[in-house]
């Protein structure tokens, strides 16, 4: 399995608010991105993924984000082994940036 770096949700706000913010890439299902959203993410749900390949840009950094950090991290090796090079899971997936950042995001 590929090592992927990991990004605590306060390092991504900072990310997120300087000049180039990277790519958030949300790999929940719908039901899940209802209750919670970061609003700048892109959602393609994680059984998408492997169909969807052609609306990333393999030369974006890219924070891959789910629930809880498992599937984001499975999803961002599957990017890896498929060309993309900057790929960094979100530790702790939204429930941590619930915790950590904004306590408005609703936690499930």
């Amino acid at each position: 399995m590929i090592k992927l770096p990991e990004m605590s949700p306060a390092e991504l706000q900072r990310r997120l608010q300087g000049d180039a913010p990277p790519l958030v890439l949300d790999v929940r299902e719908p039901w899940e991105v209802a209750l919670a959203r970061l609003p700048q993410s892109v959602h393609i749900p994680m059984g998408q993924i492997p169909d969807r390949l052609d609306e990333l840009d393999r030369n974006d950094e890219i924070v891959v984000l789910c629930h809880h950090g498992a599937r984001s991290r499975q999803v961002g090796a599957f990017l890896c082994q498929n060309g993309f090079r900057r790929v960094i899971n979100l530790t702790g997936g939204i429930d941590a940036w619930s915790a950590v950042v904004d306590p408005g995001v609703t936690v499930y």
